[in-house]
């Protein structure tokens, strides 16, 4: 599969965030996620991996390091291997995103 939608693949997951894989290669993993409000994930970090978001739809808080903000539609955060992260979604829409991690975890 080379061309997708990501519209066609959005979900609500009761007490967790949705998450889809888009693309999956050796050397790259896209996902969309979205999260409800209220929904996060918590700061944590992946010692070997980046990790990128893109906001596509709704408002996220999110964490990098010491860094904490705000993120809508069109921004773009990247949280480099080794580096704390995380995202709330503290408003009355649900937030989407997509995530790319390189290289994409085992398994």
């Amino acid at each position: 599969m080379y061309f997708v939608d990501y519209r066609d693949h959005l979900g609500i997951r009761e007490g967790k965030p949705f998450k889809a894989t888009l693309f999956r290669g050796d050397q790259l993993l896209l996902g969309v996620n979205c999260l409800a409000p209220g929904q996060g994930q918590p700061v944590h970090m992946h010692a070997n991996q980046d990790k990128f978001y893109f906001v596509l739809e709704g408002e996220g808080v999110f964490t990098v390091g010491d860094e904490v903000r705000s993120c809508g539609p069109g921004h773009a955060i990247c949280a480099p291997a080794g580096v704390d992260h995380g995202v709330t979604n503290d408003t009355a829409d649900r937030l989407v995103f997509l995530m790319t991690m390189a290289p994409p975890p085992l398994g």
